[in-house]
């Protein structure tokens, strides 16, 4: 009698088990589903990232390794490129981020945090409150960038060229002309603040 009292009370404990389970993992998947702008946003970022990397680079060799007269259109070309690359790169990079979310951020979610926990983050990120500030994020980080940029400048600018020569020297590389790191870097430094 003993044993089927102990199958029937595990039997309860698991069913309720599974079933805690399962309302998890449906919490874990509303906040999967509210933080999707955010997920989608990182991996912009990821997908953009590099194509800074290759503006910065090219803005640097056009000053340095394409005659005056031609720098102009060939800058245009290489934005074209770059654009064509960003628009290809960022919804697959998106939408692989969005599909591969759950399974490696829905486990950590649910290791971490208790049922209670979820629905009190999901109150949190559904407040209206919460959502006008998140909606906010790329505008603060413009602001900033932008005054970041203007505070800095005399300083860095100064630090940049300094850097940059001793690349080119150490590389034996022609010395970039007054002023070709400045021009290189605020472009890139606006690209990003976008």
């Amino acid at each position: 009698m003993k044993n089927v009292w102990v199958l029937a009370l595990l039997a309860l404990v698991g069913s309720a088990h599974a079933e805690s389970n399962a309302v998890k993992k449906e919490l874990v998947a509303k906040v999967l589903l509210l933080q999707q702008p955010a997920i989608e946003q990182a991996a912009r970022a990821l997908a953009e990232r590099p194509a800074m990397l290759v503006m910065q680079q090219a803005g640097q060799a056009l000053q340095t390794r394409v005659a005056p007269d031609k720098r102009e259109a060939m800058g245009k070309e290489i934005q074209a490129d770059v654009k064509k690359y960003v628009d290809e790169a960022v919804p697959l990079v998106r939408e692989q981020a969005v599909k591969l979310a759950p399974a490696a951020i829905g486990p950590l979610l649910e290791e971490r945090f208790t049922e209670d926990e979820l629905k009190q983050l999901i109150g949190i990120m559904e407040s209206p409150v919460s959502r006008k500030f998140a909606q906010m994020g790329g505008e603060m980080q413009k602001a900033l960038v932008e005054k970041l940029v203007a505070q800095t400048k005399s300083e860095i600018e100064p630090k940049l060229k300094t850097l940059e020569r001793s690349v080119a020297k150490r590389l034996g590389l022609p010395l970039l002309p007054a002023g070709a790191a400045s021009g290189a870097a605020l472009p890139a430094a606006k690209a990003a603040s976008k």
